[in-house]
C-alpha cells in the first residue's frame, strides 16, 4: 500500500505497552517487543493507510536477572512510589513520545498489573489533546468488559482478540461512523456504556501474517533492541485447560486454534534472517496435543534446522516420544507450570496432574539433556502452613535451572476473583496494580493471617532466590 510521505495527524496511531518492571527500579525492564502490539501494528499497517507506531514503555536494552526477594521488598516500595509520582521520569518520557508523535488514536495494552499505569497514560494523552481517542485492550479489558470506561480519559474498550477490531475501528473513526455497530467493543453512547456482540475469534491464524515484517518501521527505538527481543512467537491461541486462576479464555475464547506448522517454520526463518538466534513459544501450553506437537516439531526440524528454542508445556504432554521430538527439532529448555507441592491444592486449581507426575516429568526432561524451568505459586485460598511447607520442599528438591515464583493473585474477571470476593478476601479498595504476582500485600488465604502468610512466603522467596543464584553461578541445579 502506497502512503503519502507525511501522514496527517488524523491517521496516526500510537500503540503503547505501559511500564511495569521499570517501575521497580534496580535495572529491571521488559527486554522484548510485546508480541500483542506487534500483531496489532501489523494488522493496521497491512489493512489501513494509517501510520502506526509502537512504544514499549517497559523496555530497556538490558535487565537485571529477576530476584523475587527484591521484587517483593525494596522493589515493590519503588514500584508504589513510581506509580504515585506524576513527576517520575518514566511518565515524562511517555509524555514526550505523545507530544512528539501527536497521535489521533492511542491504543494501550492493559493487564491487571498495569491498570494504574495505563490510566495514567490515558490521562497524559487527554491532557495533551482532549480530542485524542484513547482505546484500551488486552487481558484486563477483555475480562472486565466496559469497566475502564468509568475513567473519563478512556473512550473505547476492546474485548478479546484485537486485530480485526482495531482495523474496523480505525476505518470507522476515519468516516465518523458509529462505533456501537462494531463487534468486540464497549463504548459510550447517549451517556451510557454500550457493549457490542463479542467478535468471533479468527479461525485461520495463518491469515494474520508475520508481524516481524513491520517491526523496523513501527517500533520506536527499534535500533536499541537486541535481536533476541524479537525471538518470541505463538503457534496457537487458547488453552484446553481450565486452571482456576487463568483468564486466557477471556482473551482467546474457548478452545484452541492452531497455526499451520509450515507457517510457524516460515516465521522462524524470517526472524533468523533478522539475527534472532533463539526463540521462545509464548503459547499457553506448547503443542496442546501430541499430534500437533509432532507435526510442528517435524516442520521445525525440516524447514529451520539448527535453531534453538524453549516453551512451556503441560505435564501430561511430557513423555519420551514428545521430548525426543522436541529435542531433535531444537528445543533446549522446557517450562512446567507446577504451581503447588500439595496434591489437594493442585486438584482444587484444576492443574490436571499430581505433584508426583510433575516431578517425574521434570526428571524426564532433564534426563534428555534439556533445561528445566519450573513455575510455582503460593497463597491459594485453601493454603495452610502444611501446604506451603510442601511447596517449599518441592522447590528445594526439584533439579532445575530456574524457579519462577509467584504469589497467588485473583485477577478481576477470573473465576479465582469471584471465589475470593465471595469469601470476603478481596479488600474493599482493591487496586489490581498493587496486588500482582510479586506483591507483598497479597494474602488471599482463609487459613492464614496476612502477617503469617508474608513470613511463610518470604521463606519460599529466599529459597527461590538462593536456588536461582546458584544456577546463574553455574552450580549444579538441584536441592540447596
Amino acid at each position: 500500500m502506497t502512503r503519502p510521505a507525511v501522514i496527517p495527524r488524523e491517521r496516526r496511531l500510537l500503540l503503547i505497552e505501559p511500564p511495569f518492571y521499570r517501575l521497580y527500579g534496580g535495572g529491571y525492564a521488559l527486554v522484548r517487543h510485546p508480541l500483542s502490539l506487534a500483531y496489532l501494528a501489523h494488522a493496521a499497517a497491512e489493512n489501513t493507510d494509517w501510520q502506526v507506531k509502537v512504544f514499549n514503555a517497559d523496555f530497556a536494552p538490558w535487565s537485571e536477572p529477576f530476584d523475587i526477594t527484591y521484587l517483593t521488598g525494596d522493589g515493590f516500595a519503588h514500584f508504589r512510589d513510581s506509580i504515585a509520582d506524576p513527576a517520575a521520569e518514566i511518565w515524562r518520557s511517555i509524555r514526550a513520545i505523545l507530544a512528539d508523535y501527536q497521535p489521533a488514536v492511542v491504543g494501550i495494552s492493559v493487564k491487571s498489573s498495569t491498570l494504574e499505569a495505563a490510566t495514567r497514560i490515558a490521562a497524559l494523552a487527554k491532557e495533551l489533546d482532549p480530542q485524542t481517542v484513547v482505546v484500551v485492550g488486552g487481558p484486563h479489558p477483555s475480562a472486565t468488559g466496559g469497566e475502564m470506561l468509568a475513567d473519563p480519559a478512556v473512550d473505547v474498550c476492546v474485548c478479546g482478540e484485537g486485530e480485526a477490531t482495531l482495523v474496523e475501528l480505525l476505518r470507522a473513526l476515519e468516516k465518523g461512523a458509529p462505533l456501537q455497530r462494531l463487534p468486540g467493543l464497549f463504548v459510550r453512547h447517549g451517556g451510557e456504556r454500550v457493549g457490542t456482540p463479542r467478535r468471533e475469534p479468527l479461525r485461520d491464524l495463518d491469515a494474520l501474517g508475520f508481524p516481524s515484517r513491520h517491526i523496523a518501521e513501527t517500533l520506536i527505538g527499534h535500533a536499541d533492541y537486541p535481536a533476541q527481543a524479537f525471538g518470541f512467537l505463538m503457534a496457537t491461541r487458547g488453552c484446553p485447560m481450565s486452571c482456576l486462576f487463568c483468564g486466557s479464555r477471556e482473551v482467546w475464547g474457548k478452545g484452541v486454534r492452531f497455526r499451520s506448522p509450515q507457517h510457524v517454520a516460515r516465521e522462524i526463518g524470517l526472524l533468523r534472517d533478522m539475527g534472532v538466534a533463539a526463540f521462545h513459544f509464548d503459547d499457553d501450553t506448547f503443542g496442546v496435543n501430541s499430534a500437533y506437537l509432532a507435526a510442528l516439531c517435524h516442520a521445525l526440524e525440516s524447514a529451520a534446522p539448527g535453531i534453538s528454542w524453549s516453551c512451556e508445556i503441560h505435564v501430561r504432554l511430557v513423555n519420551e516420544k514428545n521430548i525426543a521430538l522436541m529435542k531433535r527439532a531444537g528445543c533446549r529448555s522446557v517450562q512446567l507450570g507446577i504451581e503447588s507441592g500439595d496434591n489437594g491444592i493442585l486438584k482444587r486449581i484444576r492443574k490436571g496432574f499430581t505433584i508426583e507426575e510433575a516431578l517425574a516429568a521434570g526428571r524426564l526432561i532433564t534426563s534428555q539433556g534439556l533445561g528445566l524451568q519450573a513455575f510455582f505459586m503460593a497463597g491459594f485460598p485453601w493454603e495452610t502452613e502444611e501446604t506451603l511447607r510442601e511447596t517449599r520442599e518441592v522447590i528445594e528438591k526439584i533439579a532445575c535451572e530456574k524457579v519462577i515464583y509467584s504469589i497467588f493473585t485473583p485477577y478481576p474477571g477470573t473465576e479465582a476473583f469471584d471465589l475470593c470476593r465471595s469469601q470476603g478476601l478481596i479488600p474493599e479498595r482493591y487496586s489490581p496494580s498493587l496486588f500482582g504476582h510479586q506483591s507483598p500485600l497479597n494474602c488471599f488465604s482463609v487459613n492464614l493471617t496476612p502477617a503469617r502468610f508474608r513470613a511463610l512466603s518470604r521463606e519460599i522467596e529466599e529459597t527461590v532466590a538462593g536456588k536461582n543464584r546458584d544456577a546463574r553461578a553455574g552450580r549444579r541445579p538441584g536441592p540447596r
